[in-house]
């Protein structure tokens, strides 16, 4: 077997490979940089599988949450794969499922209500949360929301080579064709920046970061992804149905939606203090 180094070429041709595939583009600058970031802890050294076990170690010597270090080491054997070296892919950490998530995290209805008050007066982002909230959709397919989509009622959102529905409540849909005949906006992307361009995350992360003071909510719990989960957890809690909630979300694994429906620490203590088993 010949030597085996990492090069700028081999990222190039990695990165061609996953946009082929038709990765999303934030899955494909993720995925490089997970590797950029053991490329830099390699410095120059020939690949093996000890040097890989080495990195997982400083992964989590260096404080990397499970989750992280998955996802980072997942990146790193999705490369291998690709070079034919998978002798060097390394298995991931144990983690047990956590039958609650941590309360400092979660966004509430409540909270989600004061944003959209603090947001008066805002009328993009305050449209933007209320967009997010009330279809559960990705930050990325936010492009998708066209005069013309809109118009019909439902948008079609492509990826991976796989097209999903989004039907859009009808009072969103007059408050949605509302904004855009406000704005001139008679065709294309609602949200948009001044120069035109649809916006992106980091334009709405800044712009929901700026609600958190006025709307007394932490700004740890404030970012698109939460809008998201809240959607998640308040179908659940009214269908009951997690097949039909992994549709909406587009979920292609009823596992991944679980994620989204765990109950808070709190809500969990409070239903097992209801089986009366004290005295």
């Amino acid at each position: 077997m010949g030597q085996r180094f990492l090069n700028e070429a081999v990222f190039k041709d990695y990165e061609n490979s996953l946009i082929n595939e038709e990765k999303s583009k934030v899955t494909v600058e993720k995925y490089l940089r997970d590797i950029r970031h053991f490329f830099r802890y390699a410095d120059c050294r020939e690949m093996s599988k000890e040097l890989v076990i080495d990195y997982k170690r400083k992964l989590i010597e260096d404080g990397y949450a499970v989750r992280s270090v998955n996802s980072m080491l997942a990146s790193l054997n999705s490369l291998f794969r690709f070079m034919g070296w998978t002798d060097l892919s390394v298995r991931s950490l144990k983690t047990q499922r956590k039958i609650y998530c941590p309360e400092s995290r979660e966004l509430t209805k409540s909270e989600y209500l004061r944003l959209l008050d603090a947001s008066k007066g805002k009328e993009r982002i305050h449209l933007i949360l209320q967009t997010i909230g009330s279809t559960g959709i990705r930050i990325s397919e936010l492009k998708y929301f066209t005069v013309e989509s809109v118009r019909t009622g439902e948008i079609t959102v492509t990826a991976k080579g796989k097209n999903r529905s989004i039907l859009i409540p009808s009072k969103l849909k007059k408050m949605l064709l509302d904004f855009a005949r406000d704005h001139g906006i008679e065709k294309g992307v609602l949200f948009r920046t001044r120069s035109g361009q649809p916006m992106n995350r980091s334009n709405i992360w800044t712009e929901m970061k700026n609600l958190c003071k006025a709307a007394k909510v932490e700004p740890g719990k404030v970012f698109p992804h939460n809008l998201r989960k809240l959607f998640a957890r308040t179908f659940y809690k009214i269908e009951k149905d997690i097949a039909k909630l992994a549709d909406l979300l587009g979920h292609s694994s009823i596992n991944t939606t679980r994620i989204y429906i765990v109950s808070t620490g709190l809500e969990h203590r409070r239903k097992i203090e209801r089986l009366g088993l004290l005295e």
